[in-house]
């Protein structure tokens, strides 16, 4: 019987903006985080990741490369983003050529438990706990269900 191979979770190579609050264990490598930007445990964010200024990102979050989150953002419990949209049948297995990016804008609240496809997101938009977002956001309002609508206003 073989011995796996052991990783542990780690802050590495990270650019710190003033202020920040982070409740480990959680996996941060190669990326910015903002001023006064509070991060989550089991929390992970990947290389090349953005996060402005005082943004929140709870626990069990998943942020993948080639995402940018803007200011003043609320990311809930278990927000999972995705790059690989699959578009060869299955999962890229490496071919980052494949991946896609997401941009979130400044003042987007998301719930808990969402997922975000490669898209981009504009400034005030709230997603619903438990949305799945598979295009672009380009009205601002509140977006809910799967796959994520616009909620009429009542």
């Amino acid at each position: 019987m073989s011995k796996p191979e052991l990783y542990q979770a780690s802050i590495r190579d990270v650019a710190f903006g003033n202020g920040v609050k982070i409740v480990e264990p959680c996996n941060l490598y190669d990326c910015t985080i903002g001023d006064d930007c509070f991060i989550g445990p089991f929390t992970e964010i990947q290389k090349g990741v953005g996060i402005g200024a005082r943004t929140r990102v709870q626990s069990h979050s998943f942020i993948c490369e080639l995402v940018t989150i803007g200011e003043d953002c609320f990311i809930g419990h278990g927000v999972m983003f995705i790059n690989d949209t699959f578009a060869a049948g299955g999962p890229a297995r490496g071919r980052k050529e494949l991946w896609r990016e997401t941009r979130i804008g400044n003042r987007v609240s998301i719930g808990s438990n969402a997922t975000i496809m490669p898209v981009r997101i504009l400034d005030g938009v709230v997603i619903g706990a438990g949305a799945v977002v598979t295009k672009d956001i380009t009205v601002a309002g509140t977006y809910a269900g799967n796959p994520a609508r616009l909620v009429p206003r009542r």
